[in-house]
């Protein structure tokens, strides 16, 4: 069985987003010095798991394409949205617990990667679902926006288990959660 990651880009003051799901901030950053480092992460990957803002911000920016090919997606929304022909994304809403464990089945021995937005990190760190996170830290600061991790109350204390530094000042940051009872959601 893999591990069930948030893998994710954030500012140094821990946005991953402006408030209006803006990531020029990031994008101006380039994909050259990270390109082969995603596409190990990207070959460790059997599900995906993100929140409708996530999915539509791709479907706006990516329009006619879907990057992650016919991997099982699981997006949480309550609202009818339109899935693009050919992969293997579906819609889904309740329990996170339920929704992880479709998740990490759908992955079978590869890894779950939770990819967004912080919120739905977020529901499966208070409910002590999340192994890992991999954060890359981009040299800027955003002032507000949508936070990195909005957890419900303090998360165990995490350890680190590795960096990776990039050309240009970015680095991530890899931390090992210690599983902890699951919180009233």
């Amino acid at each position: 069985m893999g591990k069930v990651i948030y893998y994710v880009a954030s500012s140094m003051d821990g946005y991953i987003a402006t408030e209006d799901d803006n990531l020029d901030w990031l994008l101006s950053f380039g994909f050259e010095a990270f390109q082969a480092h995603f596409d190990q992460f990207m070959a460790s990957v059997g599900s995906l798991v993100m929140g409708s803002a996530t999915y539509e911000w791709v479907r706006v920016n990516e329009p006619g394409t879907w990057a992650y090919g016919t991997l099982p997606c699981q997006v949480l929304t309550s609202r009818s949205l339109q899935a693009p022909e050919g992969t293997g994304v579906r819609f889904t809403s309740g329990d996170i617990g339920s929704i992880c464990a479709a998740a990490v089945s759908d992955a079978g021995d590869a890894d779950v990667w939770v990819i967004g937005g912080g919120k739905v990190a977020a529901q499966f760190a208070d409910a002590g679902l999340l192994d890992e996170i991999r954060v890359t830290y981009m040299p800027v600061a955003l002032g507000r926006g949508r936070p990195l991790l909005p957890v419900t109350a303090p998360t165990a204390p995490m350890r680190l288990t590795g960096t990776t530094s990039f050309n240009g000042g970015a680095a991530e940051l890899r931390y090992s959660l210690e599983l902890r009872p699951p919180q009233h959601l």
